[in-house]
């Protein structure tokens, strides 16, 4: 049998530097998790909702989370549909 021919082994690369950028957006993600972190912490008390056909409670948290991803889906579909009109 022939024996194929050796390949040499690479060295291993070093790890690529972060550029600053990454570093502050890195830096700014951490912050923006911490401050959503503690605003979900000091909104833990229950609120009154009250809906078209009743009314129940709910932590405040819960409350502000469904109203902001309700937002941001109704942006998004009101941007598609804006984009196709164009």
């Amino acid at each position: 049998m022939a024996e194929s021919p050796q390949i040499p082994e690479e060295p291993p690369a070093k790890p690529a530097r972060r550029s600053r950028r990454d570093q502050s957006r890195t830096a700014a993600l951490v912050v923006l998790a911490i401050l959503i972190t503690l605003f979900a912490v000091l909104n833990v008390d229950d609120v009154k909702v009250n809906w078209i056909v009743g009314s129940g409670h709910a932590p405040l948290i819960v409350v502000i989370v469904i109203s902001l991803l309700v937002g941001a889906v109704l942006a998004r579909f009101a941007e598609r549909r804006s984009a196709k009109r164009r």
